[in-house]
């Protein structure tokens, strides 16, 4: 792959690790340091995401237009020093809800436009050929930090403090930087078009070609619904475990670093079973696998048992996502005009992340009036349905945006 994208899979890399060092780390800090409740984690984990989706909402076309890797950097480095801050305030007694919420919607904001600018820039990186494979190492990457991240992270709570975590995924952004930065110059100028003037119709780009597209819009809902219900799950969760019945910060770190050994072993066969199967019937096989499991969350009891059942299921659902994302990520890019990237990422980013905490919000609200338990349980009925979202998908194949002619005005025209 050369020795490029092996600087950018390396920034990768670290900057993974540090995000599952610190996995749900602001939820712990509340419950454990804040001593917040379920709606107090619940709005923790929905508002900072949700006010950092629609600063990022200009931020797409912006992005389009500009060397992604400069971008890159720039998003690295503002998570740096924003996370930075809450180790800070704690060492000084001046930590609170407020500082975690508004650091919550500068990291969501810096995170939509990072993963909008290197999904362009990994396009130009890449051969078209080469996308899924260069997917498929992302996300063993992802799930060999979740195997080590979360029960490292736990440990390094119970040792040190529950902000540790926090400081070492800070490190992790500045480290990442450095890595983009070592991947060198080369990248093609985008198109200065109107780069000085944001128009009302650039932020409505994304949206417009996720919506028009046949291959995408089925794919965008499912994805959307999907990650949804599979998230909102997590503050009760959490709440449930680290709470009622009385699991170590260890052990819930431990429940889900296990099972992401079923990512590892997702992400591999990914690409063998595209090459059998074809993208369309992978993508509806692992949704609709991905769905069945997370009901089970529901029925969690202490000890043991109650561990052993969170690592079965939460295997199950990994294994099934880690086989989904490379491949919904690649045929994304694949269906996506060169000139378009950036703000397709961004609306598709941004549109998650926002749905996820609206949705992440009112279930904290359900779980602060009905239990947690039901809570979880009404998100894995939903997510029963989801599978049928892909069942009007297109397999047809959409030519590559280098065959395509440019239509007069320089865009491209799209299905």
């Amino acid at each position: 792959m050369g020795r490029r994208f092996g600087w950018l899979w390396a920034a990768y890399s670290v900057s993974a690790l540090g995000t599952w060092l610190a996995f749900d780390a602001f939820s712990v800090i509340a419950v454990i340091a804040l001593h917040a409740g379920p709606a107090e984690v619940a709005l923790l984990a929905a508002a900072g995401p949700a006010v950092g989706a629609v600063a990022a909402v200009p931020l797409g076309p912006w992005v389009e237009f500009r060397r992604k890797r400069p971008v890159m950097t720039a998003m690295d480095l503002i998570r740096f020093a924003a996370l930075l801050t809450v180790p800070l305030a704690y060492a000084l007694g001046a930590l609170g809800l407020g500082q975690l919420l508004l650091v919550s919607v500068v990291v969501a904001a810096a995170d939509i436009t990072f993963n909008a600018a290197s999904g362009a820039f990994l396009k130009s990186l890449v051969p078209a050929d080469r996308l899924l494979t260069a997917n498929a190492r992302f996300e063993s990457t992802n799930w060999t930090a979740l195997v080590l991240g979360p029960p490292l992270g736990g440990a390094a709570i119970g040792l040190f403090g529950p902000v540790t975590t926090v400081a070492a995924n800070a490190v992790s952004f500045l480290l990442s930087a450095l890595g983009i930065r070592a991947v060198g110059a080369g990248e093609p100028r985008p198109a200065q078009r109107d780069v000085q003037r944001l128009r009302a119709a650039d932020l409505l780009d994304g949206w417009r070609h996720i919506l028009t597209s046949r291959a995408l819009r089925p794919l965008f809902f499912n994805s959307l619904a999907g990650n949804a219900l599979i998230m909102v799950a997590a503050p009760p969760l959490a709440v449930l475990m680290l709470g009622r019945l009385g699991f170590t910060p260890w052990q819930y770190g431990l429940a889900f670093a296990v099972p992401c050994l079923g990512g590892l072993l997702g992400a591999r066969a990914a690409r063998p079973l595209v090459a059998r199967y074809g993208q369309w019937r992978v993508l509806r096989a692992a949704s609709a696998l991905r769905a069945v499991w997370p009901l089970g969350l529901a029925f969690v009891g202490p000890g043991l048992p109650g561990l052993l059942l969170v690592m079965v299921l939460e295997f199950g659902v990994i294994t099934c996502s880690a086989v989904y994302s490379p491949v919904y990520a690649t045929r994304r890019l694949e269906h996506t005009p060169d000139d378009r990237v950036a703000r397709t990422l961004s609306a598709w980013s941004v549109t998650g992340k926002a749905t996820t905490a609206a949705l992440t919000a009112l279930w904290g609200l359900l779980a602060s009036l009905t239990g947690p338990r039901t809570a979880i349980a009404l998100a894995g009925i939903l997510l029963l349905a989801t599978p049928l979202l892909l069942l009007r998908g297109t397999t047809t194949a959409r030519p590559s945006p280098a065959t395509v002619p440019p239509s007069p005005d320089g865009s491209r025209p799209s299905r």
